[in-house]
This record gives structure tokens, C-alpha cells and sequence, in this order.
């Protein structure tokens, strides 16, 4: 009787839903070797850039560690020179 945990109601109503099955992002630049990370590029580094000015995550962009870590110096690289905005208020 003294284990007995508590039973809990869920207040949302039902089971918990799983996402349905997403297909593995594949690294831009490993899948297209032509493409380059270059911090004079801002075209290019802004598709890793939220809105907010914050680099995106590897997990959503889909980059290998790699490449991530170079776009990541890149974006860091093109802020400093003030061709990329380092925030959503500093547009340019």
C-alpha cells in the first residue's frame, strides 16, 4: 500500500500522439560539392540564420558537424565585417 504511486489524470484528454516518421536531413554541402561556405557570401549564410538573428541549430538545418562548425565561424566572421545583421533590430 505505501508504494502505490498515485494515479494521474491527463488533462489534454487522450494518449500522447507520436510524430509521424521524418525523413533524415542531408548536409547541403556534403550532398552538393560545389557549393561553398564563404563568409563573403551572405545569400548563402543567411538559410542559417533565424529571423531573430540566432545561428540555426545543426539539428534543424540538417548539417554535418563539420560543415556546421564552418558555417557557424562563417556567420561569426560576416557579423564582424557587418554583412550580416547581429540581430532581428540591426537589419540591414
Amino acid at each position: 500500500m505505501a508504494n502505490e504511486r498515485p494515479t494521474q489524470q491527463r488533462t489534454s484528454g487522450g494518449p500522447r500522439r507520436r510524430r509521424p516518421f521524418q525523413r533524415r536531413k542531408i548536409c547541403r554541402f556534403c550532398a552538393e560539392k560545389d557549393v561553398t561556405i564563404d563568409y563573403k557570401e551572405p545569400r548563402t549564410l543567411r538559410h542559417f540564420i533565424t529571423e531573430r538573428g540566432k545561428i540555426v541549430p545543426r539539428r534543424i538545418s540538417g548539417n554535418c558537424a563539420a560543415h556546421q562548425r564552418e558555417i557557424t565561424e562563417a556567420i561569426k566572421r560576416a557579423r564582424n565585417l557587418a554583412l550580416l545583421p547581429i540581430a532581428a533590430n540591426h537589419a540591414l
